[in-house]
């Protein structure tokens, strides 16, 4: 039987590595990187130390093209609705490599998400999880880290240290993944307001991208939205970045805790 772990470069999919290898050993254990030209520096060398830690050769696939390439060319921006980003240069860029190069009545495909998010791996009263729409495509998906012993992102970080393995850095910075660099289409206020505290720069730079987008497609459109409750009734219109650092720079309140979530593998907007 094959191995293949989707090898993100958060501490999630290294600590599913390391209880795939625990239990079948590496011989037959591949991890398997896709990368979205858009990461921080810092997550190369952390899935090169993590790789060798667990003792299974690393494979990193690629596009070429980094998300707002792909936001351009399908003339369509990401958002919490939609990742045109995550499909292109994250799903269907694997789903490609397991076609070519493995076979779905021998290989087991593992992915690093943890208790916390066990729904969207199962799936739940409204949506049908990973698990089971990759079963309709032939291939069995498995979650280690939805079993217990369950750990928590910072048990795993404990883990890892404990191996001599650093953690990346986006986490100390206070970031929720260490995908795209801190940035994130399915990110909430929240996530960018901690992009804009602790890399002004890079903030800067995906606000006028976004921007470059909006005169590009000479629509209202933006990554996030702001949301409002008026009598009851909830209203959404487009919130730029550029209109959220404004609020932040004026002292505004800003929803701390919209985060939101990368789950770049997990296809929910489909």
């Amino acid at each position: 039987m094959r191995h293949v772990v989707m090898f993100s470069g958060g501490i999630g999919s290294w600590a599913a590595a390391k209880r795939v290898a625990e239990q079948h050993g590496t011989k037959d254990l591949t991890l398997l990187f896709t990368d979205t030209k858009m990461e921080d520096e810092d997550l190369y060398r952390f899935i090169r130390e993590a790789a060798a830690n667990v003792g299974a050769p690393l494979v990193t696939i690629e596009d070429g093209r980094d998300p707002w390439e792909v936001f351009f060319a399908v003339r369509r921006m990401g958002s919490s609705q939609v990742d045109p980003c995550s499909k292109i240069l994250k799903r269907e860029l694997a789903d490609r490599w397991l076609k070519e190069n493995c076979d779905p009545a021998d290989t087991l495909v593992y992915v690093g998400i943890d208790w916390s998010e066990i729904h969207r791996f199962n799936g739940g009263t409204r949506a049908r999880g990973l698990k089971a729409r990759k079963a309709d495509q032939g291939w069995t998906y498995l979650a280690p880290m939805i079993e217990p012993p369950y750990l928590d992102k910072a048990d795993m970080i404990r883990w890892g240290l404990s191996e001599g393995v650093q953690a990346p850095r986006l986490y100390g910075m206070g970031f929720a993944h260490n995908n795209c660099g801190g940035f994130c289409v399915k990110a909430g206020e929240g996530h960018y307001a901690v992009l804009l505290r602790e890399m002004p720069e890079r903030y800067a730079y995906h606000e006028a991208k976004e921007e470059a987008f909006r005169q590009f497609i000479g629509k209202n459109v933006s990554i996030l939205r702001d949301r409002k409750t008026k009598d009851g009734v909830m209203k959404t219109k487009p919130l730029t970045l550029r209109s959220l650092r404004k609020r932040i720079q004026a002292g505004c309140k800003v929803d701390m805790f919209a985060l939101g979530g990368c789950g770049c593998f997990l296809d929910e907007s489909a």
